[in-house]
């Protein structure tokens, strides 16, 4: 049993790139992204961070390369990670030559940055011959002095104006295997931005609101950013930046697409905030699930709810739910149905016990 949104989304059919084993745009699923911040040269621990983001669901990280050390160091990290790595560039094209040679699957660079014609066209070589797609990563921070000189001021059409400028230089190259993002720190400017964009090119587009912030603001603006364009059906794959562990990116990033019906994977919580009416501790109760089911990867939904009053409601929307009962007595909901009762000590255990038993049955499945 699924909660269906009350919406369905139509997503933009757009051109279909691949990073690595991972295709993003037309219909292919939204895919969750985040950056490591460990010293890429430091391969130890930026092989350690990787593996941690996949396992939270990531599908692609991104990792900078700011020297030659750090590029080559892609070779091995590669070797030992299970999702593609994109390769962040800014100006030097020597840094993405050896980035495309040493496995990264993907490079951000800005190609009006990275110099002239010649030097471009060995990027493209490189990306070509390594099976290497790339993205333009307009920023409102760093767009070309010609183009704030003339709009003033970071704006949305001059975001649109850099991405355009940016995806002629490679589609004049015979380039066009690459995907787009136009982001800005402002929640307003970054929605109107890619708005914008979405509406004269049809590229893959990389959705994110940059330097979002801590992991509480951070969150709220991304949720509320990506989350808009999202519902008009503007994103391929996106990215929560925040001042934190990059583990609670990716984090928050499933959760607005599960949230939004466009993303099923791992177990759905639904709880309420708790009040004098709740017959067992709730909130301590969702802190301790969410840890212990943190492994399953199968989409399964689950109710707390604290009462009867909506308890036995949202139990019969979702696979598995508990109801807080009287003198310690709790419902247990089977696929929206009362099933049993359980005793307060027992609802994390019992609880533990179903959602695994759904998740394997669901696995099972065709």
């Amino acid at each position: 049993m699924s909660l269906r949104p009350f919406r369905n989304i139509n997503r933009k059919n757009t051109k279909v790139i691949k990073v690595g084993d991972v295709k993003v745009g037309g219909k292919n699923p939204i895919s969750v992204q985040s950056m490591t911040n460990t010293l890429t040269t430091d391969i130890k621990s930026t092989i350690k961070q990787i593996n941690e983001i996949y396992e939270e669901g990531a599908d692609i990280v991104r990792v900078s390369c700011p020297d030659e050390a750090s590029s080559k160091s892609l070779k091995e990290i590669s070797k030992n990670v299970k999702i593609p790595i994109i390769a962040d560039i800014h100006f030097h094209y020597k840094r993405a030559i050896e980035a495309a040679e040493n496995g990264a699957k993907c490079l951000r660079i800005n190609p009006g940055n990275i110099g002239d014609k010649d030097k471009i066209h060995d990027v493209l070589s490189a990306a070509k011959n390594n099976d290497c797609s790339i993205r333009i990563g307009v920023n409102a921070g760093s767009l070309e002095k010609d183009i704030l000189e003339k709009y003033k001021e970071p704006c949305p059409e001059a975001l649109v104006e850099s991405a355009m400028r940016n995806i002629k230089i490679l589609e004049d190259q015979d380039f066009f295997n690459f995907k787009v993002s136009v982001k800005s720190s402002d929640v307003f400017l970054s929605i109107a931005a890619y708005r914008q964009l979405s509406q004269v090119m049809n590229y893959p587009l990389h959705l994110g609101i940059t330097e979002a912030g801590s992991f509480v603001s951070g969150s709220v603006k991304s949720s509320i950013g990506l989350g808009s364009l999202l519902l008009d059906g503007i994103g391929d794959t996106i990215r929560v930046s925040l001042s934190d562990d990059p583990v609670k990116e990716v984090k928050i990033g499933n959760e607005i697409l599960k949230s939004l019906g466009l993303r099923n994977r791992g177990v759905k919580i639904i709880s309420c905030p708790s009040c004098a009416r709740q017959a067992f501790q709730v909130i301590d109760t969702v802190k301790v699930l969410e840890e212990k089911l943190s492994h399953i990867k199968t989409s399964v939904t689950l109710s707390i709810i604290g009462c009867v009053v909506n308890g036995p409601g949202e139990a019969a929307m979702t696979d598995i739910g508990i109801t807080g009962g009287g003198k310690g007595n709790n419902m247990l909901y089977l696929s929206g149905v009362q099933s049993e009762k359980v005793l307060t000590d027992d609802i994390i255990n019992k609880v533990v016990l179903e959602v695994e038993k759904k998740a394997s049955e669901l696995e099972k499945k065709p």
